[in-house]
């Protein structure tokens, strides 16, 4: 069953959306509607191009990345030791959402999800202080300032984050900002790191199933 959202804020119990972890429909993409889904394990999740309302997605099976169950491979913990790149926090989550939106021509096709309103959306969040993001820099060649090539950003609340997107311009740069997450968060006794579904990529850096229960019973303790 799909639930249909009025002005009011609310969701649905998520033990009777559809199999696919579709919810609801509709409501807005106010900083209030989004904190309470994301505190109740919603996100919003539609193509713009195609959808006008959003569509909120809460999947009973969870994939997460528990920060201290970070893995690191060895061409990784080369890269790290290299210092080729310079790792910042919530310098430039402008320049980090946009890249998500536009890296390999992502904002041309049919199901691009990452529009101009979830934009301003995850921006207002940000200002509120509840959004972060981080940022992969590579010096520029002039040798004079530096050039953003990865990052991620997402929703940080209940001592998680909530992933959202990531993108990349040169080799490993979105792990590399992965992993940093995962160390600043492992560091600041952060519980998890939200993957919202399972890629052959957050796997292969230690995620996991969870189910919903689990989930939340980790939010709210």
């Amino acid at each position: 069953m799909v639930w249909q959202l009025d002005d009011e804020l609310w969701f649905p119990n998520p033990r009777w959306g559809e199999e696919d972890g579709l919810v609801a429909i509709g409501g807005d993409l106010s900083a209030n509607r989004l904190l309470l889904a994301y505190s109740n394990g919603f996100f919003p999740w539609y193509a713009y191009q195609m959808e006008h309302e959003p569509h909120w997605y809460c999947p009973l099976d969870r994939f997460v990345i528990f920060p201290s169950e970070i893995h690191i491979s060895h061409s990784m913990r080369q890269l790290l030791r290299q210092q080729k790149y310079e790792v910042t926090f919530n310098e430039d989550f402008e320049g980090v959402i946009q890249g998500c939106s536009t890296a390999q021509g992502r904002n041309e096709k049919g199901g691009a999800w990452l529009g101009p309103d979830i934009i301003e959306a995850y921006t207002r969040l940000h200002r509120l202080g509840y959004a972060a993001s981080v940022e992969v820099w590579e010096p520029a060649a002039n040798s004079m300032g530096k050039r953003l090539v990865g990052g991620l950003y997402g929703v940080c609340l209940c001592k998680a984050f909530f992933g959202e997107s990531m993108f990349s311009l040169a080799p490993n740069a979105s792990k590399f900002a992965l992993i940093h997450l995962a160390n600043s968060m492992k560091a600041a006794s952060g519980r998890f790191i939200d993957c919202q579904f399972e890629t052959a990529l957050f796997k292969s850096m230690g995620g996991r199933h969870i189910t919903y229960d689990e989930y939340m019973q980790i939010l709210s303790a």
